[in-house]
């Protein structure tokens, strides 16, 4: 395999100004920054572990957030990175469109622990309905704050919007379901729903084989690589994906040409 082929679907970055703040406002109890989330910071880390490119991922904790964030993360694009943007419930559907469309941007990440909505909300249904196929979504499912903010966001949820919404291309954090792996094998088997393997502080925290098992169950033709920078290391979390016994084709696919396919960017 070509392993400078790599693309990471999951990292969060901000202006210089307020990655600080925002790195400090993390509600997952236990997890500690790896980086500073800054665009220089994710730069160097890409180059101190052979990272082709990387998804940067945009989130507005409040509507009135919205348009400034889109605004930033396209001013990111280049060939290493790709901009991922934010919607609010907030926000009129029609809003939510224009910025998107405004900025260029074709894939957006949501966060209810952040963004205090739920993925059932009728609200946020009406914002994936406009989607179609033009937009897609990249979301955290699963745990990492108080029993309230975990109860915005389930496995059940995501396989619901996959039937709702079949021309969505649906990529569901955690492997669709953050500290609940056992409900996320259970909820999402089955569904078109691609699933992506960050599991902060790191994915060695789960056992190899049933990694294996879970990426096999689903096809690897439906997995994609992320690592939460700057929450995680990725050249370990990197390492964590070799480790895992997949033949080099699988590992080829999770680790840069399954999500080059979905956001229709070069492999090289």
């Amino acid at each position: 395999m070509n392993p400078e082929f790599i693309i990471d679907a999951h990292t969060h970055v901000w202006p210089d100004k307020i990655a600080g703040l925002a790195l400090n406002s993390n509600p997952v109890p236990g997890l500690e920054p790896r980086g500073d989330g800054t665009v220089s910071g994710l730069d160097a880390a890409m180059d101190a572990h052979g990272v082709t490119s990387s998804c940067c991922l945009g989130i507005a904790n409040e509507a009135r957030h919205v348009d400034s964030v889109n605004r930033f993360v396209a001013g990111l694009a280049n060939d290493r990175r790709h901009p991922v943007g934010t919607v609010h419930v907030g926000l009129s559907v029609e809003e939510n469109m224009a910025s998107l469309r405004r900025h260029g941007i074709k894939t957006v990440k949501l966060h209810p622990l952040f963004q205090n909505f739920a993925l059932n909300d009728p609200r946020l249904w009406e914002i994936l309905d406009a989607f179609g196929s033009e937009i897609s979504v990249i979301t955290h499912v699963g745990e990492g704050g108080d029993a309230r903010t975990n109860a915005l966001s389930s496995p059940k949820m995501i396989a619901d919007i996959a039937r709702q919404f079949p021309a969505l291309t649906l990529m569901a954090c955690h492997f669709g379901g953050y500290k609940i792996l056992d409900d996320a094998e259970e909820m999402l088997s089955g569904a078109d729903v691609i699933l992506e393997t960050s599991w902060p502080p790191t994915l060695t925290a789960l056992a190899p084989d049933r990694v294996r098992r879970l990426i096999r169950n689903h096809g690897a033709e439906r997995i994609i690589f992320g690592s939460d920078w700057p929450m995680t290391n990725p050249g370990e979390e990197i390492a964590a994906i070799h480790a895992l016994g997949l033949t080099d084709d699988e590992t080829r696919m999770v680790l840069g040409t399954n999500l080059a396919r979905l956001l229709q960017l070069s492999n090289g």
